[in-house]
């Protein structure tokens, strides 16, 4: 019709927030239709009917739900070409150009033709108003703080100084850059959790790698041991076979020396014998005193005879 969407940035802001929030909502959900700023026209005029009216029959929620009605895009909701199912709920944001009777206008028009739930919020004066359907009358909601939407299961607060709806799970509508930073939170998050693992794998493996050296260098040291250990039994060992070796000398020396020794006295006896015998052994010719052992025997013989 040629109008913009909003009058200002704050209406804009809750209706994009408002249509963001049912959209999630509902995103399971293929029989639901959530529109903004569409033109709904509830009934099929002919041109000549058209003709008579004083203004238009339709109109523009700022935010709009139909159950029932499957998601796909429309250039407008015409009512007889969707089984003739009504939008169920209607939100309005309050502009400063809304004057009161446009607004009265509106009320009356989703009264007519079958809205179940009209809310209008003015920003300006955080004043938020509801309407149920009683039969064919939209009746005034007492209080809206804290309110739950039978149809949409949401709950209206505007105890922080502006409108707050919140999800069934107790989580509040967000808007685009609310959902953003959200986002940017998260994935800052994310990535701390993951540098967080990554040191704490970092310092995991600096400390396996500690252990390892420490076990490297234990192992070292019980090689070391086992080396000296086995160059001290090494030293051991040829300290005792230099010991036997001396040992076996010394006994060669002793039984040489016992044998030259008994050598020694079996020459002076035979020495002796042959002065016994009158014979000089200096007269004997050094060839014949290797005889002297012989000689001996047989005269020992012939005199023992």
């Amino acid at each position: 019709d040629g109008k913009p969407l909003a009058d200002n940035t704050t209406q804009l802001r809750y209706i994009f927030t408002i249509k963001g929030g049912l959209d999630a909502l509902f995103k399971d959900r293929a029989d639901v239709f959530i529109a903004a700023d569409l033109f709904w026209y509830p009934v099929q005029l002919s041109p000549e009917q058209i003709q008579k009216l004083e203004e238009p029959q339709r109109q523009a929620p700022d935010v709009m739900v139909v159950f029932g009605r499957p998601k796909r895009e429309r250039g407008s909701y015409q009512q007889w070409l969707e089984d003739n199912i009504p939008p169920q709920v209607a939100f309005e944001i309050l502009s400063p150009g809304n004057k009161k009777q446009e607004m009265e206008k509106k009320k009356k028009f989703y009264q007519q033709h079958g809205i179940e739930e009209y809310y209008l919020y003015d920003p300006k004066k955080n004043r938020l108003q509801g309407w149920q359907r009683k039969g064919e009358t939209l009746i005034a909601i007492p209080t809206m703080e804290g309110w739950r939407s039978p149809r949409l299961g949401i709950t209206f607060s505007t105890n922080e100084g502006e409108l707050v709806l919140f999800h069934p799970n107790g989580e509040r509508f967000v808007s685009y850059v609310e959902i953003v930073e959200q986002r940017d939170h998260e994935r800052a998050e994310k990535e701390r959790e993951r540098a967080e693992k990554e040191r704490e794998r970092a310092a995991k493996e600096r400390e396996r790698a500690a252990k390892e050296r420490e076990q490297a260098e234990k192992e070292r040291e019980r090689a070391a041991k086992e080396r000296e250990r086995a160059a001290k039994e090494r030293e051991q060992a040829e300290k005792e076979r230099e010991q036997a070796e001396k040992e076996r000398e010394r006994a060669a020396k002793e039984q040489t020396q016992m044998a030259l020794e008994a050598e020694r006295k079996k020459n002076q006896q035979l020495l002796a014998r042959l002065l016994e015998l009158g014979v000089d052994p200096n007269s004997l010719l050094p060839s014949a005193l290797c005889l002297l052992p012989s000689v001996f025997y047989l005269l020992s013989k012939y005199y023992a005879v």
